[in-house]
């Protein structure tokens, strides 16, 4: 089964090298945040229009592989997010082996998620 992560474009990018991309979600880290947010499908649309609307940034939405994840040893868990709505969270780097595709992406003047999905 697939799950989604927004990255900016550049963050991915610099990543690269080390192999391991650390970017909780915009302008959080791994390590402050304990864990990379991630979304199913269904949730992806609502992820972008709260957490990147406004951004302009180039993006990337990354379409994660949850058995290649968890196959590393990395725990990934859903956990509610005090809505009720429970939201797959990686408890650690997601390196690019995990990736099935990166795909470019951007925020309409609405905050609507603009990409190609599979």
């Amino acid at each position: 089964m697939s799950i989604f992560h927004i990255a900016h474009t550049d963050d991915w990018h610099a990543a690269q090298p080390s192999g391991e991309y650390r970017i909780s979600t915009r302008g959080a880290m791994l390590e402050q945040v304990g864990f990379i947010h991630a979304a199913t499908t269904q949730q992806l649309a609502g992820v972008a229009e709260r957490f990147y609307a406004t951004d302009e940034a180039e993006l990337l939405v990354l379409e994660l592989d949850e058995d290649a994840i968890r196959t590393a040893g990395v725990e990934l868990t859903y956990e509610d997010v005090g809505n009720g709505e429970l939201f797959p969270h990686i408890y650690g780097p997601i390196r690019p082996t995990y990736v099935i595709q990166a795909r470019a992406a951007r925020t309409d003047s609405s905050g609507r998620l603009i990409y190609e999905p599979a």
